[in-house]
């Protein structure tokens, strides 16, 4: 299961029981609730067992699943931001005096991995005003502070130091961090987000794993928002080719001895001979969708008004 690469604890869940042909996970609890035009499934690790089962930290995975994000358009998008802030809501809480450090994830440079970097550039910050006006509490909006810390490519700092630095100085109470994340089906690429209370490896999805940010480390709760941005190629051709199979083996009257010695090859098996396959030509393909400019604008709206509502009570919406 760990071989397939995916950010998404749903995606992990799925893989561990198409796997062993189970219906539940120990340790594990999920519940789905379908609204309209919208899927969201709570998957909550509540153990060790379940963390080491699903290869993810004990805590609240909330995934938020619609075609709707792909629609740029003021209606979709704000069916999506409510779905979003409701979710934000249950997670973050009443607790007006709280601070929040936001932090955005990722390269600004790469259009793919730029979510986190916008969605920060779109969010209303409020420290400064809090420090200046010497204020612990206000009605209508919470103490929110924000950046992004590039990553080592850019700056030659480890993105959790950085973040790290800043918490020990400024002692928020808690941190939300927003990045691109990876998934295992193209069909969620760019139509899911994933909120959790567990806290993210930056570079995690892409085979580039950071030291994780979460309470453990940064002694505050950690929110993560992601988005699944892009594929890995391996996994992408692994769907494709299964596809594939069920399609000639309905067209086939001989050599489905052939097809059915291929399907019923395990997920681990199948992924590592695809990506042998595809390594004299590049040992690390990534696919993203051909529109991903357009789509990270429209997602990091969608993020940044979902906290900008959630943090801030008072928010007004034109």
């Amino acid at each position: 299961m760990r071989s397939l690469r995916t950010d998404l604890a749903l995606e992990a869940r799925e893989i561990y029981e198409e796997g062993n042909n189970a219906s539940s996970i120990p340790g594990v609890k999920t519940d789905v609730k379908e609204l309209e035009d919208c899927v969201v499934t709570r998957v909550e690790v509540l153990d060790e067992q379940g963390a080491q089962i699903m290869n993810k930290g004990i805590g609240v995975y909330i995934t938020i699943e619609s075609k709707l994000m792909k629609y740029d358009d003021d209606e979709s998008r704000e069916q999506i931001i409510k779905y979003v802030t409701d979710e934000l809501r249950d997670i973050l809480g009443n607790d007006k005096t709280k601070k929040t450090l936001v932090v955005g994830l990722g390269n600004w440079n790469i259009t793919s991995d730029a979510l986190g970097p916008k969605a920060v550039s779109k969010t209303l910050v409020t420290r400064h005003i809090f420090k200046n006006y010497n204020k612990d509490y206000d009605d209508d909006f919470t103490e929110v502070a924000a950046l992004s810390p590039g990553v080592m490519g850019i700056t030659g700092l480890e993105t959790s130091e950085t973040i790290k630095s800043i918490v020990d100085t400024i002692k928020p109470d808690r941190v939300i961090a927003i990045d691109a994340l990876a998934s295992r089906k193209m069909e969620r690429v760019n139509s899911t987000i994933q909120i959790s209370t567990a806290g993210i490896s930056p570079g995690g999805g892409v085979g580039n794993k950071r030291k994780a940010l979460n309470k453990d480390y940064l002694g505050v709760d950690v929110i993560a928002i992601g988005v699944p941005t892009v594929v890995d190629a391996a996994t992408l051709t692994s769907d494709v080719l299964d596809l594939a199979i069920d399609s000639l083996m309905q067209q086939s009257t001989e050599g489905n001895n052939f097809y059915n010695m291929l399907k019923n090859l395990k997920e681990d098996e199948k992924y590592h001979l695809i990506k042998d396959s595809l390594d004299p030509y590049d040992q690390n393909l990534i696919v993203t969708p051909k529109d991903i400019d357009e789509t990270i604008e429209n997602l990091s709206i969608i993020i940044s008004e979902g906290l900008n509502r959630s943090l801030h009570p008072g928010r007004i919406i034109n």
